[in-house]
């Protein structure tokens, strides 16, 4: 299985740099089978039927860009600074420029924010802060800016309204840098009109990480490392996705993250409560153990989610899927309309 299996020709114009709003009208494309329909998000009350299960992540995304001064003597230079995750001692982070950094120096992001850089190696860096828990977060979400993929950051800097775009509406522990972005397109109305039809929801807690972002490197597809992330299964969860299988049920995780969780968890064939790292790697000829459907946005050329897509719905119908939607001028990536797809 080749990494130019899963690539596509895919027009700048078409990859999104902030959402429609409001939230629900962003366009969806519902694939059942071999049939697509054109939808918006709105229209899920359509789409889900009573007794479906949606997987929801609630990790809140963190403010995790942040410009510091560290002293070089009697000057003061600028640091830019992308945390990562948390580590036991402090949390991982990057640095430009990285090479100017030392060791045991004091990063100041705000009168209330510091950080002492415990570990440097050539790569990243380890940062010790000066402030925990609620502290913490009240300090980083004053200094710090929403950590935008790459490829939107590469043409703007995020600003103050990307803290609610690129957060979702249930969003409830802080760990990720970076969104579950299928998650974006709910509003509360539309939460309540699909409960009100009979569809429930299930949380839980996959902190996404910066690799989400990284290339596939290997042509040998299977030879892919994936980047690990840390995510919780509460045995309440375990039991309301165990029970909605018995009853005959659909369970559709929104968002591949939410979907690697629940596949990680049900390693035996049945959904055990987790807490934990997964770096599972899903791709075609994977066993499907619990997910019935998805709902996601559009993927990248050659990335691993759209390798997780493929291995959900098959390559060929995949090929088609994308097709049409670049054809009719679907947005793409983690600003973009979202699908939901059931492979029969």
């Amino acid at each position: 299985m080749k990494l130019s299996d899963f690539d596509f020709d895919l027009p700048e114009a078409l990859i999104a740099t902030r959402p429609v709003t409001p939230r629900a009208a962003a366009r969806l494309l519902v694939v059942q089978g071999d049939t697509m329909a054109d939808r918006h998000v709105r229209d899920l009350v359509e789409v889900f039927r009573p007794g479906d299960r949606l997987i929801l992540n609630n990790t809140k995304v963190i403010p995790a860009r942040l410009t510091g001064t560290r002293a070089r003597g009697e000057a003061v230079a600028k640091v830019e600074i992308t945390l990562l995750e948390p580590r036991p001692d402090g949390w991982r982070a990057l640095a430009k420029p990285l090479r100017k950094v030392n060791a045991g120096e004091v990063i100041r992001f705000s009168d209330r924010l510091s950080a002492t850089v415990a570990e440097k190696t050539e790569t990243d860096l380890t940062l010790a802060f000066n402030l925990m828990g609620d502290d913490f977060d009240a300090a980083l979400a004053e200094a710090g800016q929403m950590p935008l993929p790459p490829y939107i950051a590469a043409k703007r800097a995020p600003d103050a309204q990307d803290k609610t775009d690129y957060q979702t509406v249930f969003a409830r522990h802080s760990g990720a840098v970076a969104a579950p972005t299928a998650s974006l397109h709910f509003e509360p109305w539309l939460l309540q009109a699909l409960a009100d039809k009979g569809v429930e929801f299930t949380e839980v807690t996959l902190h996404v990480g910066a690799g989400t972002f990284l290339p596939v490197k290997v042509e040998d597809v299977t030879t892919h490392k994936m980047h690990a992330e840390w995510g919780e299964v509460t045995e309440t969860a375990a039991a309301e996705i165990n029970a909605t299988k018995a009853a005959g049920g659909r369970v559709i995780p929104v968002g591949t993250t939410a979907l690697r969780l629940i596949e990680s968890a049900a390693a035996s064939g049945r959904v055990q409560p987790w807490r934990g790292p997964t770096d599972i790697f899903i791709y075609p000829g994977y066993r499907w153990r619990v997910t019935d459907g998805l709902m996601t946005n559009f993927h990248l050329p050659k990335s691993t989610l759209l390798m997780l897509v493929s291995a959900l719905m098959g390559q060929e119908r995949m090929k088609r899927v994308y097709a049409h939607a670049v054809a009719r001028g679907y947005r793409f990536f983690s600003y973009g309309d979202a699908s939901v797809l059931f492979p029969e």
